[in-house]
């Protein structure tokens, strides 16, 4: 018996007999074109003074025009708001944005449903809840019984007008039970007609991969900004606390270069560290997006700041090479020294970059050290980063031990 109640009139019910009666308020100004047609074809036919006959002739006038309009691209996010608010269906069995190519056909088709149907319900609750009210009133009342409505259900004869308690109810358990059953047929057919299409599936695969490459993006520009930074500062503290832990105070030219370097790195990173949360802020300002990060005209500072072991060699003008490619090759090296300070163990690091060519060509060398270093329990991303870094510039990466050296050899086409 419960269930049964929840079913007729629990919430999902209601919500679903509520986007109906909208449906049917959505149609009154098709069925009002459709009553003026029908008042120009018939002298008698007044928009509320014609028969039923005329009521529904103004029906199937105006299912057409609800089909046309459907047509439209908006008519699906309406529909598809509406829906998700009242049917009770999972949001993620619909499509977003317009409906294209077939899509629309499939969209008129759900408008015309939800608004024929919703015309012919939204109907019933307007006629039938007085009408069963007077019949649940007809007992108690003589002058109902005597009434055109007594007549009408021949309850006016003595006895008979208790007949019209069930009667009563029955009109009302009818429409609930009708409401309910409607409701769910709309529900079942709303994430086929308004369901993604093949074309939405792969515009929703498209907007997931940019979203995915955009979260890559800023992870590797973090990792290798923040990540850098503090590998420099680590190793730039330590070699000036190894000096000073000595005790005789020759070298203090070198921990004054030192804390130099580090208030340098933190002050370049600190800028990075602003640009990459710029690209975060991006997307909900499109106007004020971020100045463009370091490039190759930086990396004399950043080699500087990565300590005095740290020979740099450039070949070729610098000034021709593309903005973005110039950014990435920055980062590139970036995480080169990165990678070098945490393995190397001290050793001196040799970057040569070669712009002559069609290729900016990125070399970085450092000996390997006598001990291997010690692996980070969940690895490291850096190498993956510089890979993906030039993969997405169409060069290539490779990086490993050669004659007695670690190597990191990127070549990027400009």
């Amino acid at each position: 018996m419960k269930r049964c109640a929840v079913a007729l009139l629990g919430q999902r019910a209601r919500r679903r007999w509520l986007h109906l009666i909208v449906g049917g308020a959505l149609f009154m100004p098709f069925w009002m074109v459709g009553s003026l047609v029908m008042a120009s074809l018939f002298d008698d036919a007044g928009m509320f003074t014609g028969g039923l006959g005329v009521q529904f002739g103004a029906y199937a006038v105006g299912l057409p025009l609800v089909a046309v309009a459907a047509l439209f691209p908006v008519a699906r996010p309406m529909a598809v708001a509406a829906t998700r608010a009242l049917c009770g269906v999972p949001a993620d069995r619909f499509a977003d944005g317009p409906a294209e190519g077939r899509a629309r056909v499939r969209t008129a088709a759900w408008f015309t449903l939800h608004l024929g149907v919703g015309a012919l319900l939204s109907g019933a609750t307007l006629a039938l809840p007085p009408m069963a009210v007077s019949l649940l009133a007809l007992p108690f009342s003589p002058s109902l019984r005597e009434s055109e409505l007594g007549t009408f259900w021949g309850l006016d004869r003595p006895g008979w007008g208790w007949a019209a308690l069930p009667a009563g109810l029955l009109m009302l358990l009818a429409l609930a039970a009708v409401a309910a059953a409607t409701g769910a047929l709309l529900a079942r057919q709303a994430p086929r007609l308004l369901g993604p299409s093949p074309a939405d599936r792969l515009a929703a695969a498209e907007r997931r991969a940019a979203e995915a490459e955009s979260r890559n993006r800023l992870a590797r520009e973090l990792h290798d900004s923040v990540g850098h930074a503090l590998s420099a500062v680590t190793l730039q503290a330590g070699a000036a606390r190894r000096v000073l832990d000595g005790g005789d105070g020759t070298d203090l030219e070198f921990v004054r270069e030192a804390l130099t370097a580090i208030e340098e790195t933190t002050r370049r990173t600190v800028g990075e560290l602003d640009w990459v949360l710029g690209l975060l802020r991006r997307d909900g300002d499109a106007e004020e997006g971020p100045g463009p990060g370091p490039g190759l005209d930086a990396l004399e500072s950043l080699v500087r700041g990565a300590g005095p072991k740290v020979a740099l060699t450039v070949s070729g003008d610098l000034a021709p090479v593309p903005e973005a490619l110039s950014r990435e090759a920055y980062r590139i090296v970036q995480e080169g020294l990165t990678n070098a300070a945490r393995h190397a163990g001290g050793e001196p690091v040799t970057v040569r970059l070669d712009a002559r060519t069609e290729k900016v060509e990125i070399t970085m060398e450092n000996p390997l050290p006598e001990r291997p270093p010690v692996a980070r329990p969940h690895g490291g991303r850096g190498l993956r980063g510089i890979a993906e870094r030039a993969r997405l510039l169409g060069g290539t990466a490779q990086a490993g031990p050669a004659d007695g050296v670690w190597r990191l050899a990127v070549r990027i086409p400009r």
